[in-house]
């Protein structure tokens, strides 16, 4: 199986869309008190200004034509103060693969391909959020390496 990597381009759009809905699908499963059911969770108009915006990397893993992952980023810049450090981070907003290519190599490949973009980047670290009840992400987060660097909390009224 040939997966190849590429940025996200216009026209990648409606291929992409399936991809947008499974993580949120995943999302509104998991945390209906957070996220309301929404058929376009990405709006087009949204997903052409990421590609513009000098700061955001879309990548996609493709099969032939076949769009069957993708991986959302964005650079930010930490500004040194009195209680911090200054450093360059690049965030995985969204990682995505197809349910059909799932532990076939593809979420490897495409991740690899972010921390080799992020090393060309001259990054600090490459940080992401995930979903305590996304076991499974977490478990693949930490095949490659990654490592818990905090924990968001919450006490729920209602």
């Amino acid at each position: 199986m040939d997966i190849s990597i590429q940025k996200a381009e216009q026209n990648d759009y409606d291929l992409l869309l399936p991809l947008f809905r499974q993580v949120h699908a995943f999302h509104v499963f998991a945390r209906p008190d957070l996220y309301k059911e929404n058929s376009t969770p990405v709006e087009r108009e949204f997903f052409e200004s990421q590609l513009i915006d000098v700061s955001q990397h879309i990548f996609v893993a493709a099969i032939v034509d076949d769009l069957v992952g993708v991986i959302v980023t964005k650079e930010e810049e930490i500004t040194e103060n009195s209680f911090v450090k200054a450093r360059k981070v690049l965030v995985i907003n969204s990682l995505c693969i197809a349910e059909s290519h799932r532990n076939k190599g593809v979420g490897n490949k495409l991740t690899n391909y972010v921390f080799d973009f992020g090393r060309s980047l001259k990054v600090d670290s490459i940080e992401l959020g995930v979903s305590e009840k996304n076991t499974s992400a977490i478990k693949f987060y930490r095949s490659l390496g990654m490592t818990t660097k905090s924990r968001k909390m919450e006490f729920k009224f209602n």
